[in-house]
């Protein structure tokens, strides 16, 4: 079973995330928070296997999220998923170590089968 953690500062998409992600019996929420400080926090006590992540976060952005993440633990799969799609940005979090950058608006149905490693349309 995968365990996932859910960062995003709208509450409205944390909701619609765990709606789609509790369809899956293979899929496990174990946390889902609103800014970067309990991101950390959160990805320290809870040790997910994935973290959702968005780029845009009070406090530090969701790309310094990522940087400590990978820092700290290289091999826990993290998601961007944002609106933020900017060629840019994609770029900035693949060279951090982003193992998928999604839009939001676009990809949000790619989540669950890239976080059971199945292969993605």
């Amino acid at each position: 079973m995968k365990q996932v953690l859910i960062v995003d500062d709208s509450e409205q998409i944390r909701e619609r995330l765990a709606a789609l992600l509790a369809e899956s019996a293979d899929i496990r929420i174990v946390g889902q928070v609103g800014n970067s400080y309990q991101a950390l926090k959160a990805v320290e006590h809870l040790k997910p296997d994935t973290v959702v992540l968005d780029i845009r976060l009070p406090g530090s952005s969701g790309i310094e999220v990522l940087k400590q993440i990978k820092a700290q633990y290289p091999q826990m799969q993290v998601i961007m998923l944002t609106n933020y799609d900017h060629a840019m940005y994609r770029q900035q979090c693949q060279q951090l170590g982003a193992d998928h950058f999604f839009n939001k608006t676009r990809e949000f149905e790619k989540i669950v089968s890239t976080i059971l490693g199945e292969p993605t349309q």
